[in-house]
């Protein structure tokens, strides 16, 4: 452990930090402990006007596009037919218009990709999981249409930093008089991702959760942590070289997460502010039970400032060479399984996308 953090003393010195744009060596104290965060410039306001180019739309109601996985989260338990009733009626009562198509997990990527396509479509209301939540971003990555999301997921981590109520009514009813500010994507090798992107302890912990059976959400969290045991009992040991900035190391590591934007402190790990501009880079080389106990333990907690066997950068582009044999791992991005490549570059998108918030979150943060 000594070794490890002799060696990583380039990262510890700041050099990651030189290479952010926009200063973001400050992006720790920018993070908003009330759970507001700043807008992004780059969708808020139309050019030559002091309008936010959503007035207009708030205006005249939205046409929202709603894609419901019924095969997806909390979705699968959900009575479809009378859900989409009261979304009906929710936003047609405040002037909005709306069209539902309620798919199968295995034609989401379709249905998403006719939503995103239709000019007459401002906001595309997504329900699911965490898969369908991140391809209906990637759609929309870059685009003046706007993301709604509807918390179906086990953990729902990005809508909780988004502020979205974690109930599916109790979102639904923010949207009616929502507003849309512009958030931060990031890409690994040109894939976007709005999440994580992880290798190591947290992908063998999805691989393994795979192998189980479970049928609600309750289930899912009893796999998460048996597989969370199992990968204790027997940890991954990874050689890895992570270049960020001028810094470039290798070591051993038996985990990495990269994250869209730093997570906050004190909770679940997602990011106070979405809108922050930088990568969140975390680096564990735990391998003793002792220390990986403790390890998930903090990670639960939001702690992960207290444990001593996390190393913790930030920047706004890293890259990341696997020289163990790459075909035996894989990674997450968005709690999905993915291939891991032998060098991936992961970079932050300031601003990539659009999505509606509860007024309530988007005038706290203009205060």
């Amino acid at each position: 452990m000594l070794l490890f953090r002799q060696n990583w003393r380039g990262f510890r010195a700041g050099k990651t930090r030189s290479s952010c744009a926009g200063g973001c060596e400050h992006a720790l104290n920018r993070t908003v402990s009330n759970g507001t965060f700043p807008a992004s410039p780059r969708f808020s306001l139309r050019l030559g006007s002091s309008r936010p180019f959503w007035a207009d739309l708030t205006e005249r109601g939205m046409k929202f596009a709603a894609v419901l996985n019924r095969d997806g989260g909390t979705l699968r338990t959900t009575d479809l037919a009378a859900f989409s009733d009261r979304m009906r009626q929710t936003l047609e009562a405040a002037g909005h218009s709306l069209s539902i198509d309620v798919v199968a997990g295995k034609d989401v990527v379709e249905t998403l990709d006719n939503a995103a396509s239709r000019r007459a479509v401002d906001v595309v209301l997504a329900g699911g999981g965490d898969g369908t939540i991140s391809a209906a971003a990637a759609r929309l990555m870059g685009k003046k249409k706007a993301l709604a999301i509807l918390p179906a997921g086990t953990m729902n981590l990005f809508a909780r930093g988004l502020g979205i109520p974690q109930s599916l009514d109790a979102a639904l009813k923010s949207f009616a008089d929502g507003e849309i500010i512009a958030v931060d994507m990031a890409t690994a090798n040109g894939r976007p991702f709005i999440h994580q992107f992880s290798i190591g302890m947290h992908a063998k912990m999805v691989q393994l959760r795979q192998g189980m059976e479970f049928g609600s959400r309750l289930g899912k969290i009893g796999a998460s942590a048996k597989a969370a045991w199992a990968t204790i009992n027997n940890p991954p040991a990874m050689n890895v070289t992570l270049a960020v900035g001028k810094a470039e190391m290798t070591a051993r590591i038996s985990g990495i997460g990269v994250t869209n934007n730093l997570f906050g402190e004190g909770h679940l790990p997602y990011a106070d502010n979405p809108s922050g501009g930088v990568l969140g880079i975390y680096v564990t080389v735990a391998q003793q039970r002792a220390e990986l106990v403790k390890f998930f333990f903090d990670v639960a907690r939001g702690r992960w400032r207290d444990n001593e066997h996390v190393e913790i950068h930030q920047a706004d582009r890293t890259v990341l060479k696997i020289h163990s044999g790459s075909r035996k791992f894989r990674a997450v991005m968005d709690g999905e399984l993915v291939r891991l490549e032998r060098e991936t570059t992961i970079e932050i998108r300031p601003g990539a996308l659009n999505v509606l918030v509860p007024a309530s979150i988007a005038a706290a943060k203009a205060a």
